[in-house]
């Protein structure tokens, strides 16, 4: 799933009880609290913030995810370290399973969410609708009252996941992304609704 063209999770991780599966990580030097690489998925998973030493996670899991539009190593470690935006990460015992990075602008009510990434080997888990409500979650903790996204036209599960949790299509953008594809602009109020 990817939203692009455009902001953190709460501080305590979620954990959150799905089916076992298998997930695809990538090989990689050095310690990382989540990494990419083939492995047997356990019934649980964590939803948190993510940090530098998930960069080189976070990038595989772009070049795995994306053929267009793609975020380079750089453009993550400012996200990582900018305070107008909040990348989350579902892991599994340090496997990374899916990101979504959120991006906020001080004096506005409006939040972004940028990008919803998925582990192929991971999905139909629920692991993007975790990062979708932790991503809701953290937009209302900064005192967002809108979420706003972009899908692709012809991502059917995205758009499927997005309306399910209340997202209201308002606009569509010819040749929106980097391939050509149109996409369509969706948004959702966090304010919730009083009882009737």
């Amino acid at each position: 799933m990817r939203n692009r063209r455009a902001a953190a999770v709460q501080p305590r991780a979620e954990t959150v009880r799905r089916r076992a599966g298998p997930l695809l990580q990538s090989q990689q030097r050095g310690r990382s609290p989540a990494r990419l690489r083939a492995v047997s998925i356990p019934a649980t998973y964590t939803v948190r913030r993510a940090g530098p030493a998930d960069l080189a996670a976070l990038v595989a899991l772009e070049q795995a995810s994306f053929s267009y539009d793609r975020m380079s190593p750089r453009q993550y470690r400012r996200h990582l370290a900018s305070p107008g935006a909040a990348v989350l990460l579902a892991e599994d015992a340090g496997a990374l399973l899916g990101s979504a990075l959120l991006f906020f602008r001080r004096g506005s009510a409006l939040a972004r969410l940028y990008s919803l990434a998925t582990a192929a080997a991971a999905r139909g888990r629920g692991i993007g609708k975790a990062l979708l409500q932790a991503a809701e979650a953290e937009a209302r903790r900064r005192g967002a009252a809108r979420l706003r996204l972009e899908v692709r036209r012809d991502n059917a599960a995205a758009v499927q996941l997005y309306e399910k949790h209340g997202y209201r299509r308002i606009a569509e953008l010819a040749a929106y992304y980097d391939d050509g594809a149109d996409a369509w602009r969706y948004e959702k109020s966090l304010i919730a609704s009083p009882p009737p």
